[in-house]
């Protein structure tokens, strides 16, 4: 190469992000950075906080919440949001377990109208926000009230019998557990592990996860182009109800317990994982990987401060702070990439 050559081919590259810019660009980038701070500090106070047990505990729980998170992500990414899921994680595995404790069904078929119950809900909020044109905001807190009511009405308040099931094989394909060296795996780990392989591939690999996101950046662009927008939301309003059923279902088995209150605030809880994991609230950018990590933000967050000694009724100031910490340095991102900086 001539010197000329190098002197014309210095600027571009000059100009060009380093590898370190460009990963502190990432969205997940810094909620990455917090959850391995978040994994040091609990640790270095409480060397327990990384024992087999504690960890499984952990695990268990938090895949169950993930897997509405997981669909949240693409609800919000296409510029809506669901305020229903935690009272359709309430509701589902009441339905189920009342046709079943009834004997009105089989368990299987029992589970299957659960879920199609759910998605049925979730088709009622698309058509409400993509015909009538009320806020996701409005129509998802009805529905928040109309499926907590009927859950309380079924039940009269008391939680259902889910003993029942047993050694059944769909509650084994659901939730079995079983041992590797000291840790105690569930299935629900390979569920959530399956949702998000399936929907990150979906959002960032394929035409329809172009669409969600055109719906939600800019959806009359959207339009103009080809892409029906309604149908789009409509689909991922069914897709978030229908894993909130599902993560109900799960939950109940593993718990032994079918509670009508089951999941009250899990709503703000999931929209708050999902923000911190670097999706946009205002729509058009979302990242399923940002929201694995803030998953496990909240959760670590949530089991840590118990296990150092910090009163369980502090955990919101934390959530509240990380919540705010985590827009802000979204926002800064933003607008330096805008600026092109």
């Amino acid at each position: 190469m001539q010197p000329a050559d190098v002197a014309q081919s210095s600027p571009a590259r000059a100009g060009e992000p380093t590898l370190i810019q460009r990963l502190f660009a990432k969205p997940e980038f810094g909620p990455l950075v917090l959850l391995l701070a978040e994994l040091l500090v609990f640790t270095a106070i409480n060397p327990q906080f990384l024992s087999a047990l504690n960890i499984s505990n952990t695990l268990a729980f938090s895949v169950e919440l993930g897997l509405v998170a997981l669909a949240m992500t693409l609800l919000m990414t296409s510029g809506e949001f669901d305020l229903s899921v935690g009272s359709l994680f309430g509701l589902s595995p009441v339905i189920m377990w009342t046709l079943f404790n009834a004997g009105s069904l089989p368990l299987e078929v029992s589970f299957v109208v659960a879920l199609l119950v759910a998605a049925f809900i979730g088709w009622v909020n698309g058509l409400f926000v993509t015909r009538l044109k009320i806020p996701s905001f409005l129509v998802t807190l009805g529905m928040l009230l109309v499926a907590r009511g009927t859950a309380l009405f079924i039940t009269d308040g008391f939680p259902q019998r889910t003993w029942n099931s047993g050694e059944h094989w769909l509650a084994q394909l659901l939730v079995g557990d079983f041992y590797v060296g000291p840790f105690r795996i569930y299935m629900s780990l390979f569920w959530f592990i399956l949702v998000a392989c399936v929907l990150g591939y979906t959002l960032t690999q394929t035409k329809y996860g172009n669409w969600i996101q055109a719906s939600g950046g800019n959806p009359n662009a959207a339009r103009a182009r080809g892409v029906n927008v309604d149908r789009t939301k409509v689909a991922l309003f069914i897709l978030s109800s229908t894993l909130a059923a599902f993560a109900g279902i799960i939950s109940s088995i593993r718990t032994s317990a079918a509670n009508p209150n089951s999941g009250t605030g899990y709503e703000l809880e999931v929209i708050a994982m999902v923000v911190i994991g670097g999706t946009a609230l205002t729509g058009g950018r979302g990242t399923i990987i940002g929201t694995v990590i803030g998953i496990f933000i909240l959760r670590v967050m949530r089991n840590g401060i118990v296990m150092i000694g910090v009163p369980g009724l502090a955990y919101n100031i934390f959530i509240g702070a990380i919540i705010l910490g985590m827009m802000a340095l979204h926002s800064g991102l933003e607008r330096r990439n805008h600026s092109g900086n």
